[in-house]
């Protein structure tokens, strides 16, 4: 076989080597138009040609992408990107498959040492660390040690992986975010691999993996089960996707940040409507982006819904790489390698994109996002009266002004902690507004000598965290210096807000400690907790006992600031209700001011010992300012100290002992790491592809459902299912620990599937994790339920809306929706992810035809349903038919979509997952 039909191989030179490689400039001077095509189709381009192996990938799938069209196409693209990513909550559970998979090759008589990881596997352990301490010098130690205490079993796990897998490293607890990580190290923007160059490109699983979009590596969110089927080797098989156009004008306002622009970003582009779509960035505006302005941009391209938001490389790149530490060597290689591939960001005019959306940045102004979802964008100047709004949509209460009150440093003198005989309860005054739903709720605190008032809108958590911002300096810095002059004019933050600050990698607190900034923040309690996700993706860990305590027998509305990217219902913390995304200087300021119903731009944020007013203006730093200290403080040399011992970890990861088997030996004892039940005794061949016959709701849906509300992370209690199991298995409350963390045993997680405390099921009265067995009408666990119809051999059915699966990319959403034995999915549309997910777990994703939705069809979930059309003729995105039965004996008729988008998935579903598929693929050899 030809393997460069197209005779494209040629010999790179640059100043100390020579490298082979696949010349898209060749082709264009064969007279194909490369330069009319997007930057991120090109290098898809190149690795289909640097890939062709005439099976997996074809000449015509070199031939699709050479004749890339604006309108996108509805044929298959392979992808087989350079490396993966991951992170321990959907690591984890990669790892167990795999470490399943190799059982079940043993079991049937092969080398199980041949299923390795096929090209290299970073893992970054950020998702476990839990804010239980703050506030203090030994928060970052205490913080660490129950992190150990909690994880062990999976961290022993994971450093056996690293031992018996090749090709798989594991960067231990506490050194950074895997996406900062990716961004400021692993990234090398050209891979130089046996003597042949090519771009880096990478696949997360994580949906934020597309901040590395910024440094010029096409990198995108997928699956754990696709990641799986990518590290053993399998291509990963898309739709040839639209690009869009993102043209950025002007330049950022004084007083604005990368943050205030990804926000607008978030709210444009969700309008524009770019899910399953690139976007690629463009025009003159980009020009004065740094890197980490870009990735912040990248970062958030789940939150826009694009696949990726690729930012093409130039002088910028090689600027950033210079000064996080990447050797000549390699900034070299990647200049003369993009500039000798059409790869280097010029022409940008001869580009034909799908369409263009034009933002002029010059136009951003401060802007906040929330309370539920990262596009429901807030200017900051009508963040009080959207919150006045939203308290009268959302609960019924109207406003009321209140006085602002200067309160004592109470922190300083008691440590945040409660007296012994603290209470919480309102003076006789207070207790007619509690009973009146008409009016904002309040109580009053008191702390031993202390006492202040605690109401709707009051900040309970003030997290500095997530990769988003904590890889930008300018913020981080910025936000230093917010906290130093809020010191300066004598302002503490307020006695009933949780702060935290959880960088993503070292090289924060170096520059921020040699810019004297950390004293800053430690003033106002935003001490260091972790490096790691934390409140973003949940692990806010509990709000002080006599908060908690007044929020729930108050029911309090509070509020959450952060700087992530995700505020989904319950997702920060289950006691609160409103979460804003911003920038990390506005989430100082809201701590400082401790409530959302201010006016941050008008009204003062408090009163110095003088009484006399602080207004932010008078806080806020300037672009001067923030600048002359990154130029003072920020040098390669930082980089270069953090991550020369990235891989070594602290002494309790150095002293975990591992087994030295190249199988796992599974302990039946265990309740966090357990083989999975979809490869135990595989056929040689997969079942016939049948019909779905006489199935059963057991969920009706809205719209935006996410996979937070599938398979939520964070805490969960006693009375769950997941918790009833724990407890049955003798685990104490206290060593329940999270789902994330439990993500390595199915038992746990199908029992956290659609449990999620605000999800609303249209058959259950209750909200909550909670159906309706509808044979016999009771009410109860979603769990239990599915148990019953499996007794009697009932398939289910899941209907719901638009968005179907948006947000993080959740393996479990879609394992544990087959364990609870759903058979479909109807929706009016998909993230792309989840979808995908579904079909790599045999779940079949079924849409509505345009402008039907359940309730036009009078669909109720009451129904029995018939989905014919799957036996014969399988095709991609065929019509099949669906008969919903009503009780009365009536029947309601209609077509779908069956979204096997590709002959691939179809033969991803007929093998009941692309595990499946995977693993009777090798025991055919």
């Amino acid at each position: 076989m030809d393997k460069d039909p197209y005779k494209v191989k040629k010999l790179l030179t640059t100043k100390s080597d020579t490298f082979t490689y696949y010349s898209l400039t060749e082709l264009q001077n064969q007279g194909y138009n490369i330069n009319k095509l997007p930057f991120s189709i090109r290098i898809l381009l190149e690795n289909v040609l640097r890939n062709y192996d005439d099976f997996a990938i074809t000449k015509e799938s070199i031939e699709t992408l050479l004749h890339w069209t604006p309108v996108g196409s509805d044929k298959d693209i392979p992808f087989k990107p350079a490396r993966v990513l991951m992170q321990d909550f959907t690591g984890v559970p990669a790892v167990v498959d795999i470490a399943s998979l190799r059982a079940e090759a043993a079991r049937q008589g092969k080398n199980a040492e041949e299923i390795n990881p096929l090209i290299p596997v970073d893992l970054v352990i950020d998702h476990s660390v839990q804010v239980d301490y703050f506030g203090t010098k030994y928060a970052l130690e205490k913080n660490m040690e129950e992190e150990y205490k909690r994880n062990q079993e999976r961290y022993s796990f994971l450093k056996w992986a690293q031992k018996s897998f090749n090709n798989f490293s594991v960067v231990p607890p506490g050194m950074g975010i895997c996406h900062q990580v990716n961004l400021e190290y692993l990234s090398k923007g050209v891979i130089e691999r046996n003597g042949e160059v090519f771009p880096d490109t990478v696949v997360g699983t994580d949906s934020h993996t597309p901040m590395v979009n910024g440094i010029g590596v096409v990198a995108w969110g997928v699956g754990g089960i696709e990641a799986e089927a990518a590290i053993l080797g399998q291509p990963l098989y898309f739709i040839m996707p639209e690009v869009i156009g993102l043209k950025l004008v002007g330049d950022l306002p004084l007083g604005c940040t990368a943050t205030d622009l990804v926000l607008t970003i978030a709210e444009v582009l969700r309008k524009y409507g770019v899910v399953g779509k690139f976007v690629e960035v463009f025009g003159p505006g980009l020009d004065n982006l740094s890197v980490p302005d870009r990735a912040t941009i990248g970062n958030m391209s789940p939150e826009f819904g694009s696949t990726i938001t690729y930012f093409p490389i130039d002088h910028k790149t090689l600027e950033y790489m210079e000064q996080s530490n990447r050797s000549k060597k390699q900034i070299s290689l990647v200049e003369d390698y993009c500039k000798a591939n059409m790869l280097w960001r010029e022409n940008e005019d001869l580009i034909n994109y799908t369409d263009t959306v034009t933002l002029d940045i010059s136009t951003i102004e401060p802007t906040v996002a929330g309370p539920k979802r990262p596009q429901d964008k807030i200017l900051l100047k009508d963040f009080k009266n959207r919150f006045i709004e939203l308290m009268d949509e959302n609960y019924g209460r109207t406003y009321q002004e209140k006085s602002v009150k200067q309160l004592s440093n109470w922190f300083a003198e008691g440590g945040g902690q409660p007296v012994e005989k603290h209470e919480t309860q309102r003076p006789e005054s207070k207790i007619e507004e509690e009973t009146d739903a008409d009016y904002l709720k309040k109580v009053w605190i008191t702390l031993g000598q202390e006492k202040f008032e605690l109401s709707d809108g009051a900040v309970a958590i003030a997290a500095i965290t997530s990769c988003t911002n904590t890889s930008n300096p300018y913020v981080m810095i910025g936000a230093g210096l917010v906290a130093r002059k809020a010191r300066e004019h004598g302002l503490d933050i307020r006695p009933w807000v949780k702060p935290s600050l959880a960088p993503g990698s070292k090289v924060v607190t170096d520059y921020l400690e040699k810019a004297d900034l950390m004293d800053d923040f430690e003033a106002l309690q935003f001490h260091l907790v972790g490096y790691g996700c934390t409140s973003c993706i949940g692990n806010s860990g509990p709000l002080p006992p006599y908060i908690s305590k007044a929020v729930d027998d108050y029911d309090l509305v509070v509020a959450s600031v952060l700087s992530g990217n995700r505020n989904f219902e319950a997702r920060i913390h289950p006691q609160v209700k409103m979460n804003f995304l911003m920038s990390p200087m506005l989430v100082v300021a809201y701590a400082l001011a401790g409530r959302i119903d201010i006016d941050l731009i008008n009204e003062p944020i408090n009163y110095d010992p003088n009484q006399q007013p602080v207004f932010l203006k008078d806080i806020w730093p300037t672009n001067q300012e923030i600048n002359d200290i990154m130029r003072e403080v920020l040098t390669p040399a930082d980089f270069e100290s953090s991550y020369s011992e990235i891989f070594e970890g602290n002494e309790i990861w150095q002293n975990l002992e591992v087994p030295e088997d190249k199988l796992y030996q599974w302990d039946d004892e265990s309740t966090y790491v357990k083989e999975v039940p979809f490869f135990k005794d595989i056929s040689a061949m997969p079942e016939a592809i049948n019909n779905i016959t006489n199935a059963r709701a057991l969920m009706v849906l809205g719209d935006s459902i996410t996979t937070d509300h599938i398979s939520p992370a964070g805490q969960f209690s006693e009375d769950s299912a997941a918790g009833q199991y724990l407890m049955s298995r003798g685990i104490d409350k206290k060593d329940f620990n999270s789902y994330g963390s439990r993500r390595g045993n199915d038992e746990v997680m199908v029992r956290g599937t659609f449990a999620n405390v605000r999800i609303k099921n249209q058959i259950a009265t209750k909200e909550g994790g909670f159906t309706t067995f509808l044979p016999t009408g009771e009410e109860m666990f979603v769990y239990d339920a599915a148990q019953r119809y499996k007794e009697t051999n009932t398939p289910l059915v899941i209907l719901t809306g638009k968005e179907y699966g948006s947000g993080s990319s959740r393996d479990w959403a879609a394992k544990g929706t087959i364990l609870l034995g759903v058979k479909a999915v109807i929706a009016e549309s998909y993230e792309r992810i989840h979808r995908s997910n579904l079909v790599g777990m045999g779940v079949l994703p079924m849409q509505y035809l345009p402008g039907q939705t359940a309730a036009s069809l009078g669909l109720t979930g009451k129904e029995v349903f018939s989905i014919t059309g799957l036996e014969a003729n399988l095709k991609p995105l065929k019509e099949v038919d669906v008969r919903a039965e009503r009780e009365d004996g009536t029947q309601i008729n209609f077509k779908a979509i069956a979204r096997l988008d590709s002959a691939i998935e179809i033969e991803y579903y007929r093998n009941g997952g692309i595990l499946q598929y995977v693993l009777r693929e090798f025991l055919k050899k």
